[in-house]
């Protein structure tokens, strides 16, 4: 039986959504879940538990790194990779401060998704 890697994506725009999931799949992972802003992330968290979730920091009601720190709070085993069009130094910081696992900036490059992804969930095996 092939157990597959559950993920979900959030990200305010749709496009950016259908990217990553088409790569995602592609790459093998279910994706069981999708949202546009950090209210909808934690409450899609609840209700799916993912094995990890890539999460815009960017984004309106909510954005990614206090949704972040919400998830962090109910599970702190959550596996979170953020992901911003935006590398700036000092979100890339506050996300790995609020407890991120990695970081990809946008537009997604499908090899560097693949090594995240394989990076995060090799490192939460061998603990």
């Amino acid at each position: 039986m092939n157990v597959r890697t559950k993920i979900m994506i959030i990200d305010d725009a749709a496009f950016m959504r259908a990217m990553l999931k088409d790569i995602l799949v592609t790459l093998d992972y279910e994706v069981v879940a999708e949202g546009c802003n950090g209210l909808e992330a934690i409450n899609l968290y609840k209700r799916f538990k993912p094995d990890l979730v890539t999460m815009d920091i960017t984004m309106p009601e909510m954005d990614g790194i206090a949704a972040l720190k919400e998830i962090k709070r109910m599970d702190p085993q959550a596996l979170v990779i953020m992901c911003s069009a935006m590398g700036q130094q000092k979100l890339v910081v506050d996300a790995f401060h609020a407890g991120a696992k990695d970081f990809l900036v946008k537009p997604f490059n499908k090899d560097r998704i693949a090594e995240a992804i394989g990076k995060v969930l090799i490192s939460n095996v061998s603990k």
